[in-house]
């Protein structure tokens, strides 16, 4: 449906949008279908922070936590047996998507992933 990873030209430079994220999903990924009848798999993984140096030095917050959507059915139905704390691979690409919400257009930026992959297993619980 999208294509999530691009890389072309503009001048001499190289553009691209790719990102690869690993850390913990936050919480149980949820299928939610837009009014458009499209659907998609929302859910949060937690990134650790490195290098805290520099402006971000003395700072509490130590990892960032990251909304990641999934378009693809095959890859919405894997992602859909993700539980909290499994350590995950996301690789995709960063998308400001716009919607209407209560009467406003509000927008949000994401990790819209078109590759993904448990690592580790969290503990049942």
């Amino acid at each position: 449906m999208h294509e999530t990873q691009t890389k072309e030209r503009a001048g001499d430079e190289v553009v691209a949008n790719d990102v690869r994220l690993v850390g913990r999903v936050t919480g149980e990924p949820t299928a939610l279908e837009l009014p458009s009848g499209d659907v998609l798999v929302t859910f949060r993984i937690s990134v650790p922070r490195e290098g805290r140096s520099g402006p971000q030095q003395g700072r509490s917050q130590g990892v960032d936590s990251v909304p990641c959507t999934v378009w693809s059915p095959r890859l919405r139905r894997s992602v859909l047996g993700w539980r909290a704390g499994d350590l995950v691979e996301v690789s995709g690409a960063v998308r400001c998507r716009f919607f209407q919400a209560g009467g406003a257009t509000r927008s949000r930026v994401e990790v819209e992933a078109s590759a993904a992959r448990i690592i580790r297993r969290s503990p049942a619980a």
